[in-house]
Parts: structure tokens; sequence; C-alpha cells
């Protein structure tokens, strides 16, 4: 058996719609799926290219410790348009080392997401 790639990436957000808006508008992910699972509980699906972020709400503690990474081909655009929105760093853009050869010269940023996740850009 081999594992090929990552499905989804979820996150418990605070605020669906407050979230769901924030990654569509910053990160051009696209709403595709919406559910009400047990409960009542709210699940949105976003996807960006192959990438999918599930949204499940509402939260009531702030996440703690987690991220998620975007690779970016436009990292000063993106870093930009960020910064111009308002959305607070966590770190600044630096230097990455390189895992693959291909990442040579690559940077990084980290910003900081509605309930406190972190969105790493690299490019």
């Amino acid at each position: 058996m081999a594992y090929t790639r990552i499905d989804h990436v979820a996150l418990e957000v605070s605020d669906l719609a407050r979230s769901t808006a924030f990654y569509e508008k910053h990160f051009g992910f696209v709403t595709y799926s919406r559910q009400t699972v047990r409960d009542g509980l709210k699940i949105n699906y976003l996807r960006l290219g192959e990438t999918v972020l599930e949204l499940v709400g509402e939260r009531r503690d702030p996440i703690q410790g987690f991220h998620f990474c975007l690779i970016s081909d436009g990292f000063d655009e993106a870093v930009r348009a960020l910064e111009l929105a308002g959305v607070e760093y966590v770190t600044k853009p630096h230097p990455t080392g390189a895992r693959v050869p291909e990442e040579e010269g690559w940077r990084r940023v980290v910003f900081r997401g509605p309930d406190g996740e972190q969105i790493e850009i690299r490019g």
C-alpha cells in the first residue's frame, strides 16, 4: 500500500462565515461543498487547485501551534497583497533552506488567520 498525497487539511474555526470569506478573499480558495453533519456541525470545503481546506465551525478555543503552507509563484506580489489587506504577520519574509534543488533561493513568510492559525507561504 502506498499513500500518494494529503487529501485535505481541516481547521476548526470560531466563525465559519468569517473564515470562509478570509480564505476566499486573501488566498483564492473557492468553496465547493457545504455540509451539515452530526448534531448540526457545519463544514465548508474550499479548494485551491488540488489543495482542499476543510473549515469546521464553530470552535470556541483558539487554534494553537497549527500551520499549513502554500507555494506561490508570485511570492512578492502575494506578500504585498496580504500586507495591504492588513493580514497580520507572524514571521516577516526571509530566506528558507531548500529541501530539493528546485527550491534554491526561495523565501518564506508566515501570516496569522482569523483563529490564530498560521499560514506559511513559500516561493
